[in-house]
């Protein structure tokens, strides 16, 4: 379904791809996170987090990359 819904709309495969990856890694994080401080590690709960992060933002550069390109093409010189 979200195939079809990015082929009408001209969207590349890799970007949906990329965002479905992106909201993985954010349940598995919290997922994680959750766990560790059920279990009384609050220190380490924080580190998964900051980890889940580091890995989204790492994974949203190519993204972030042509959403910046767009912009700057639609200004106008």
């Amino acid at each position: 379904m979200l195939e079809k819904i990015a082929l009408n709309a001209n969207v590349n495969m890799v970007y949906v791809e990329t965002i479905l990856k992106i909201i993985g890694i954010a349940y598995i994080a919290e997922f994680g996170a959750q766990i560790t401080k059920d279990a009384g590690q609050g220190a380490i709960a924080s580190k998964i987090e900051l980890g889940g992060k580091i890995l989204i933002l790492a994974m949203a550069i190519p993204i972030l990359t042509v959403i910046i390109e767009t912009i700057i093409g639609l200004i106008p010189r």
